[in-house]
């Protein structure tokens, strides 16, 4: 046999000249097959390196792959690598693999690759939603037992488990503590008004505000989808008769950006308190304060809540928060200017 293709179950019945029926069974453990053939067909299919198709097996005859999906926006943010790190942390142990796909942050392609992982019939199904994206089409699914769960925003027309970081108490205390250090004029730089986690912190903001008595000013809110256009936000709440001496940046690119506008314009003497922890955040100078979410936690509840429900869990749906936490390291306890 040619070494240049993958063997076959042919190759593994001419190997030990029995039928592919026979290497069939052995594969599937299904039908009378003798221990001795059992024995030369298993050594043949190591000798010759043959892996069964166990999706094309699963489909066949309408089982469940061993397989769990999860999809995510973005594979460049770390957050969301760490999030699935947390995942699969849990449930590897139970002999299941975890496959991952990204949206981009399109409902459309998230639509297709939740099609694509209802088709290969996996185990359980994880998603973080796309801004705009729609569940409801997934109702069936759910309601025919498969385990789904949403991690870092809630699901949109369905009711499932969700995993999600204390986002709006988290940017209130973020908000808070520059607040307690005598800022009264603090922007706000965060992502697409749409999104879920955006709209949660923009809350908390304003709950912060309110508290102190600190009149809204829609002029100091912007928005930074990316580091570029974060920076940029940056710069124009810096500007003008009334200038921003704070900044509140709602998610790890707008806090980057923040770090990366401050940097151009030579500003140190701006407080800045970022939402989730930054790679390197403690060799800035001044180093970087925090509300740190727990990635790897969300992973984990979320991985635990799949386990549970396979398990015969049928109780309703449950949300999971994770708390956030306030890490003080400098930049955040600058005074006003």
């Amino acid at each position: 046999m040619s070494k240049a293709r993958r063997a076959t179950m042919s190759d593994v019945a001419r190997e030990v000249g029995v039928t592919a029926k026979t290497v069939s069974r052995v594969v599937n453990g299904e039908g009378p097959v003798s221990r001795e053939t059992r024995e030369r067909v298993l050594a043949a299919m190591s000798r010759l390196g043959f892996q069964p198709n166990l999706m094309a097996r699963n489909m066949r005859v309408g089982a469940r792959d061993s397989t769990i999906g999860l999809v995510i926006p973005d594979m460049g943010n770390p957050f969301f690598g760490t999030v699935a790190g947390g995942v699969e942390s849990v449930v590897r142990p139970r002999g299941l693999t975890l496959i991952v796909g990204s949206s981009e942050e399109s409902p459309e392609r998230e639509r297709s690759l939740i099609s694509t992982f209802l088709a290969r019939r996996v185990t359980a199904l994880l998603v973080v939603p796309s801004a705009g994206g729609d569940h409801r089409s997934m109702r069936t699914e759910r309601s025919a037992g498969l385990p789904l769960a949403f991690l870092d925003r809630p699901a949109n027309g369905l009711t499932a488990d969700s995993v999600v970081s204390s986002n709006r108490e988290g940017a209130r205390s973020g908000v808070a503590h520059l607040i307690a250090h005598g800022h009264r004029r603090i922007a706000f730089v965060g992502d697409a008004p749409a999104l879920y986690t955006r709209r949660e912190r923009f809350q908390g903001y304003r709950d912060a505000l309110a508290e102190a008595g600190i009149p809204y000013d829609r002029s100091l809110v912007e928005t930074g989808h990316n580091q570029e256009a974060a920076a940029e936000a940056v710069a124009r709440v810096l500007h003008g008769r009334n200038p921003a001496t704070a900044v509140f940046a709602a998610n790890n690119f707008a806090a980057t950006g923040a770090v990366l506008g401050l940097a151009r314009m030579r500003r140190r003497d701006v407080a800045l308190v970022g939402f989730d922890d930054l790679p390197l955040a403690e060799v800035l100078e001044p180093a970087l304060t925090v509300i740190a979410q727990n990635p790897a936690a969300i992973g984990q509840a979320a991985g635990e809540l799949l386990l549970s429900r396979l398990d015969g869990d049928r109780s309703k749906a449950r949300s999971v928060v994770v708390p956030t936490r306030l890490i003080v390291r400098g930049s955040g306890e600058l005074p006003p200017g």
